[in-house]
């Protein structure tokens, strides 16, 4: 006899693990940093928090540690309101939030004994961390004397000394060089593949972001501009991609684009269009050619993630 699990028939969809619901705050009767926020980070994923200086990212992020008060709209984590469960809900929690906390003084194994001994973990938890983040080789070193990518990565270890399932980070890779960065990337991909920790990580470094993410969200003068999947955005951006047409005679191609209706820009010999079919590309290209106009290249601009930002935020 076939036994059909319940799963199967209603596939369990993913939980979200940290919801904001149309957050709002300001500093000041006149300057609204967030209007409406409102995030959805699913279980198991890593979620890119992207914005300009400004934006309103640390802000959000310090409303869901509760290290701003909430002065309009509510948070859930763990499926479970904040504000009630405050206490629960940061000790399954890792953060690091702009500057490292860091007793510069000690070395990285005693300033993770420092937090060890207020997360009540096992004394095992210290050499693990400082395994992952690449320090374990430290010893009697004195994190006063540590670079800046070895202070980054020492406020990671302590973020991750509780064994948190969510972990959030504010532009985790500021100071490291292109190893370092590398390196922290794969270190947030294996926490995330082999522990299943879900991770919300804002940066700058929009490069590193669409190499790490699952999920995106943009933010911009306090608004979310946008949030669902990586992919979800780059397809939802197809419809903006350029055509490029670099030829002998631009103004041509200007004027055998407006027969279509299209508004091109043209300038040093290349005429960018707006996405079209291509079938019209290839009527373009006939009449240039017909034209006696010589055509060097027709090109589409790839749509990678930090045109699709810079677009999206201008």
């Amino acid at each position: 006899m076939m036994v059909v699990k319940f799963a199967d028939i209603c596939p369990i969809k993913s939980m979200p693990i940290l919801k904001t619901h149309d957050l709002v705050h300001s500093f000041s009767n006149e300057e609204i940093v967030l209007n409406g926020i409102s995030l959805n980070v699913e279980q198991s994923s890593i979620y890119g928090f992207l914005g300009p200086n400004g934006a309103g990212k640390t802000t959000t992020l310090r409303l869901v540690l509760g290290l701003l008060k909430v002065q309009q709209g509510s948070i859930e984590i763990f499926g479970e309101d904040f504000e009630k469960n405050r206490v629960k809900s940061l000790g399954r929690i890792g953060s690091m939030i702009e500057s490292p906390s860091i007793y510069s003084h000690l070395t990285a194994e005693e300033n993770l004994r420092v937090l060890q001994k207020i997360y009540q973990c096992s004394r095992g938890r210290i050499g693990e961390v400082l395994e992952l983040v690449g320090l374990a080789h430290t010893r009697r070193k004195k994190a006063g004397e540590f670079s800046l990518g070895m202070k980054q990565r020492l406020s990671i270890a302590i973020a991750l000394l509780n064994s948190p399932s969510l972990l959030i980070l504010d532009e985790p890779t500021n100071g490291l060089d292109p190893n370092g960065i590398i390196e922290v990337r794969e270190l947030l991909r294996n926490l995330n593949r082999e522990s299943g920790i879900t991770i919300v990580i804002s940066s700058h470094l929009l490069s590193e972001i669409d190499k790490l993410v699952s999920h995106i969200g943009i933010i911009n003068k306090g608004e979310m501009m946008f949030q669902g999947t990586l992919d979800e955005l780059k397809e939802k951006q197809q419809q903006s991609l350029s055509v490029v047409f670099e030829t002998s005679d631009s103004t041509k191609v200007r004027e055998i684009a407006g027969r279509f209706g299209i508004v091109g820009v043209c300038e040093n010999g290349r005429c960018t269009l707006p996405a079209i079919p291509k079938d019209k590309i290839a009527e373009i290209n006939r009449e240039l050619v017909s034209s006696g106009v010589d055509v060097f290249e027709v090109s589409i601009v790839k749509n990678d993630l930090e045109r699709i930002f810079m677009d999206m935020v201008s």
